[in-house]
């Protein structure tokens, strides 16, 4: 029986990270799949067909956080690809970060989160936080 080989995408796929701040700390998930499994970074995932980028961005953060939040405008843009060891495309996601309010609700990991946390920026010296998150987190001065 031929094992099954993990399906390359053929286009990039459009995903969401939602930037939450409350009392001064920033809401990271601790990855629970790939890509960038087992690291803490800006929580979100894939937008839906016929979902908004908001809509995306709060059903995400509810499915991994169990908290409700109101997302609001795009601030950042980038793409993650990830090849395997031959070069070719595990990952390629158009990720657009949208800012968003705390509503209410209390952490609970959940989905592909295996760990949550709000987190000040002293927090982030012990942690290991993708580059990406890191360096989005100086442009937004959190992170000197």
């Amino acid at each position: 029986m031929p094992l099954n080989k993990p399906k390359l995408p053929q286009y990039p796929q459009v995903a969401v990270g939602v930037i939450v701040f409350k009392e001064g700390k920033i809401l990271l998930v601790k990855r629970f799949k790939d890509p960038q499994k087992e690291t803490w970074a800006i929580p979100g995932g894939s937008v839906n067909l016929g979902e908004t980028l908001q809509e995306a961005a709060e059903r995400e953060i509810k499915e991994e956080t169990g908290i409700k939040v109101k997302a609001k405008k795009p601030i950042h843009t980038f793409d993650l690809i990830e090849r395997d060891e031959k070069g070719k495309i595990r990952f390629h996601y158009v990720v657009i970060d949208l800012e968003a309010d705390y509503v209410s609700g209390r952490l609970k990991p959940a989905d592909d989160a295996l760990d949550a946390g709000w987190f000040s920026p002293e927090d982030l010296d012990n942690l290991a936080v993708t580059e990406g998150t890191r360096n989005l987190l100086r442009r937004l001065e959190f992170l000197s």
